[in-house]
């Protein structure tokens, strides 16, 4: 019998619930440093911790602690029944200290998320599992949970249908924390990618909100107070064009003709390059950002990897293309393919600095539980552990197939290079000369004056890569001083980027 089984259940009234949200470790996505520069302590919301909550029983009391941005303290453990806790493997260490001290405390622990739907045995103190999508599992839990019959795991083979899902809690964050705040418009990749665990955890077939769910959440959203960016956090954005252009993007563009001060950024394919209306409405519906991943530049590897939808193209071409339309590309890279050669690593470097990708992931391939590459390196005898997570803590949990003293090696290679003072702001030039700054632009906000202030000190006067950044600066103020702001904000991504990969090949 499962431990919580013997705790009480309020079927008439009030329970005291803690949405719990566990702390992520210093890593790229992180923007620890650069979140110092604004005074923000986390770069994006627990989205799914607070579409959970809008899922809870009304008479439910609710009460959020993100540990990014505030303890977890004994007060509020006195004053809960129960806490739900949600996680990715990234924040595995966190939540077992979490778990430990719900458990000390005597609550009731509910689990979720994609940390425990791949790992939920290895948490023998959590009395129950909410895994797959909480719009199909979660109330069975309730259900049951209401008449003191609730089960451990609850889980689903099928998907949920997103009209169903309702608009997230925005009311229970302290919204001024964060740097971004977050909404889904779709879940599901038609792509099959065999190193991701996007299209295992949320299937091939693009399921979509409708617009006036999207404008909804906006709109609550905005009654917040939030002026500021919104990240899409849909794997891929741009899965179902046909309804972005016809019905989504125009009415994001009417909605924000009032609303300057908020913008988007999101994921998608590098089959957005083939699409000039798509990129032109995504402008002028307000995104200015978007990540994509690239992989690799080896044609070899893309198709060992199934990365269909990057093979035959010139990737160079393609990201300038993205970039002239308006949008800032991000990139995630990996090293570590079967078909990696030595002359990789420097063919990684010369592709990067090219195509202007500032935002450059680079990472160690690894192996996500519930891939088709876990289950080939796992059937190969390959398999060295459970992935951590981290998509730049230079570790891999196969064994690959190149030395893994010359993959570490080659590893630190470009990261050495990439990052430091010199290519970096070199390729933020390059990135800036190819960039056609949209008409929206973000409103000038206290945060930004910060920012410039800081900048100019912790970058400017104090930081090794003071001569880059006065070059830098005078360099765009001269010839492209409309995006000033822009080389300001990379050039502090840089710092925070140069402390992350300093650790890490340390």
């Amino acid at each position: 019998m499962p431990p919580g089984y013997h705790y009480l259940v309020k079927t008439n009234g009030e329970m005291n619930v803690l949405l719990i949200y566990p702390e992520f470790p210093d890593t790229f996505w992180s923007f620890k440093h650069a979140l110092e520069f604004v005074g923000k302590r986390s770069a994006l919301p627990p989205l799914g911790l607070l579409t959970v909550g809008a899922m809870l029983p009304r008479e439910w009391s609710l009460r959020l602690v993100d540990v990014n941005v505030r303890g977890l303290t004994e007060k509020d453990l006195a004053w809960a029944d129960c806490a739900f806790i949600s996680a990715m493997v990234v924040q595995r260490e966190s939540a077992h200290r979490i778990v430990a001290r719900c458990r000390k405390a005597g609550l009731r622990i509910v689990a979720g998320g994609p940390l425990f739907n791949s790992e939920h045995g290895q948490f023998e103190e959590v009395d129950h599992f909410i895994l797959n999508e909480g719009e199909l599992t979660l109330p069975p839990f309730l259900g049951d949970l209401a008449r003191g019959c609730p089960k451990r795991i609850y889980s689903c083979a099928g998907f949920a249908e997103l009209r169903q899902t309702p608009p997230p809690r925005w009311e229970l964050l302290g919204l001024r924390r964060y740097a971004s705040m977050s909404i889904q418009f779709s879940r599901g990749c038609p792509f099959n990618c065999d190193f991701c665990n996007v299209t295992a955890l949320l299937g091939h077939r693009v399921r979509i909100k409708t617009s006036s769910q999207i404008i909804a959440e906006l709109d609550s959203l905005h009654a917040q107070g939030w002026r500021g960016d919104v990240f899409f956090v849909d794997d891929n954005f741009i899965g179902n064009k046909q309804f972005l252009k016809s019905d989504l993007l125009p009415a994001l563009i009417a909605w924000r003709k009032n609303k300057p001060g908020n913008l988007f950024f999101t994921e998608a394919s590098i089959n957005l390059a083939d699409d000039e209306t798509l990129m032109k409405l995504l402008v002028e519906a307000g995104f200015n950002k978007v990540f994509i991943g690239i992989e690799t530049p080896d044609e070899s590897c893309l198709a060992e990897c199934s990365k269909v939808q990057n093979g035959n193209r010139n990737l160079v071409e393609d990201v300038k293309r993205i970039q002239r339309a308006g949008l800032q590309v991000q990139g995630g890279f990996i090293v570590g393919f079967d078909h990696d050669q030595p002359s990789i690593f420097q063919r990684q470097i010369d592709f990067i600095q090219r195509s202007g990708i500032v935002t450059a992931m680079v990472g160690l391939l690894q192996a996500p539980a519930g891939t088709r590459l876990y289950e080939r390196m796992k059937k190969e005898g390959r398999l060295r552990s459970e992935s951590s997570g981290d998509n730049v803590d230079g570790t891999t949990n196969i064994i690959p197939s190149m030395s893994m003293d010359l993959l570490k090696e080659g590893y630190r290679s470009i990261l050495d290079h990439i990052y430091a003072p010199a290519p970096y702001y070199q390729r933020v030039r390059t990135f800036l000369r190819e960039y056609k700054a949209p008409s929206v632009r973000g409103k000038l906000k206290f945060s930004h004056i910060l920012a410039l202030l800081r900048s100019v000190y912790w970058i400017g006067l104090v930081g090794r890569e003071r001569l880059q950044y006065w070059k830098l600066l005078l360099w765009t103020q001269f010839l492209h001083p409309r995006l000033l702001p822009d080389a300001i904000v990379l050039a502090i991504y840089g710092y925070h980027f140069r402390k992350i990969c300093q650790r890490h090949v340390a």
